[in-house]
């Protein structure tokens, strides 16, 4: 790795936002099961989309390739380099801010990386429900579960990510920020083009924030326990 692409990247993310060290790099470099292990010549840690952007444009510029991160609670190895070394790795885990919430539309914008957990407790204080549910939610990120379209427990219900989505904001191959957060749930002009970026896994562009919809919270919880003799029995229920 070019170490005059380190000092630029380092000028502008500063000591938080490059991880250098074998030591701290380790929890970005395998997966959840360690089933999954890569190498990388860094860990980039952006704390705002102009460093995103910034970041990636150093790295399209030197042709160095990166792979996003969020949560790193996948199970499939897409969040880990591969094991030349010569990747690095840009994790998404400093951008935390819940930038709004608007009770009146119905609506959070989030940026990707909020744990999912988090989103939830907030979106509750204030009276709503975001309603994707699933087992990593006390670590995985909105990023994450944008690239991945996660579906999680209610899918059945609300639909997955894409379903959930009204506007992103991304920043492209080159660098270039593309600002689609709209909160209109008509919005008819143009080509829809989050949904080219939902569930590509960071292939077209890095997410780094989202307006997602809300929901009125739930009030009433029941459960119940049903015996079913064979499968079309559950398909009729």
């Amino acid at each position: 790795m070019d170490d005059a692409l380190l000092q630029r990247l380092h000028a502008v993310l500063g000591d938080a936002g490059l991880l250098l060290d074998p030591q701290r790099m380790a929890p970005y470099l395998s997966d959840w099961r360690n089933a999954y292990r890569g190498k990388a010549a860094a860990v980039l840690r952006p704390a705002s989309t102009d460093e995103v952007a910034a970041a990636v444009r150093l790295c399209q510029q030197a042709g160095v390739a990166l792979v996003p991160q969020g949560g790193n609670t996948g199970l499939c190895g897409g969040s880990i380099p591969d094991a030349s070394g010569e990747q690095l790795v840009l994790s998404l885990t400093r951008m935390q801010r819940i930038r709004q919430l608007d009770v009146h539309n119905d609506t959070v914008t989030a940026e990707a990386g909020v744990i999912l957990a988090r989103l939830q407790q907030a979106a509750a204080e204030a009276g709503r429900l975001f309603p994707l549910s699933l087992g990593a939610e006390g670590s995985c990120t909105v990023g994450g579960n944008l690239a991945t379209n996660a579906g999680g427990t209610a899918v059945l219900r609300y639909g997955n990510m894409r379903e959930l989505t009204l506007g992103l904001e991304v920043v492209l191959p080159d660098g270039q920020i593309w600002n689609g957060l709209r909160g209109l749930r008509k919005d008819n002009t143009g080509y829809d083009l989050k949904q080219l970026f939902i569930g590509a896994e960071g292939t077209l562009g890095i997410i780094t924030a989202a307006v997602l919809k809300l929901y009125p919270a739930i009030r009433r919880r029941a459960t119940a326990w049903a015996a079913l003799a064979d499968a079309e029995s559950a398909v009729a229920l």
